[in-house]
């Protein structure tokens, strides 16, 4: 699927498709264009860059979790922060996620780490930049994907109540000046990286946390089991 042709779920279509005819946005779209044409494999797909959209639509969002950029790694990027196909190995990111897990809530980790039915249960697994080139880390940050990200964090923020924000890191945690705390929770800690995870991120308590939330608000808690 050409970039020209990628479009977002009609639901945030209505709330934040007027950002993608911006001229910054409207460049990066070229600048995606001309990376394929120049021979550059980028990360996802193109049909898999909304991936986060389509699989939770605006009005059934209750938790998001922020990611940086995509795995640059061929055949792990989908679209879906920290999450790879199934058959891909696990990255040591989402095997400390899974860690933590098992420890607050007693869930066995899984065999693989597609979190599709995370997606579909309202978990928003929006990365804050959106491709990537193939082998390249971070070569698509300052290219206009933060200004579309704050602006869909920013309309979560404003129209949407009773949302958990997890916020793992300080790249993530900068998006925190965008969310309005009376009407959210915000959970932070650092990185699930293995450079900083035993710093906090083990032990953090953040998915049982998001589930009392969740409770006391009348909303069905996240499975967070993965068949």
């Amino acid at each position: 699927m050409p970039y020209d042709s990628i479009s977002l779920e009609p639901s945030w279509q209505a709330r934040v498709g007027a950002y993608l005819e911006r001229p910054d946005m409207l460049a990066l779209l070229r600048f995606l264009r001309e990376q394929e044409e120049n021979g550059r494999a980028i990360y996802p797909e193109s049909r898999e860059i909304f991936a986060a959209f389509d699989h939770t639509p605006f009005d059934s969002v209750r938790v998001v979790i922020l990611g940086q950029d995509p795995y640059h790694g061929e055949g792990q990027a989908h679209g879906l922060c920290f999450s790879v196909p199934v058959g891909v190995p696990t990255p040591p990111s989402l095997e400390n996620i899974f860690k933590e897990i098992e420890r607050d809530l007693k869930i066995a980790r899984p065999s693989h780490g597609c979190l599709t039915h995370w997606a579909e249960q309202g978990v928003l697994l929006l990365n804050s930049v959106l491709s990537v080139e193939k082998g390249l880390a971070a070569s698509h940050q300052k290219k206009g994907w933060e200004g579309f990200t704050d602006h869909v964090i920013d309309v979560l923020s404003k129209e949407r109540e009773q949302l958990v924000f997890m916020l793992w890191g300080s790249y993530a945690q900068k998006k925190g000046r965008l969310i309005d705390e009376r009407r959210h929770c915000v959970l932070r800690s650092v990185h699930p990286s293995p450079l900083s995870a035993y710093r906090g991120f083990l032990g953090c308590s953040h998915f049982s946390l998001a589930n009392s939330y969740l409770r006391q608000h009348g909303m069905v808690p996240i499975d967070w089991s993965l068949s």
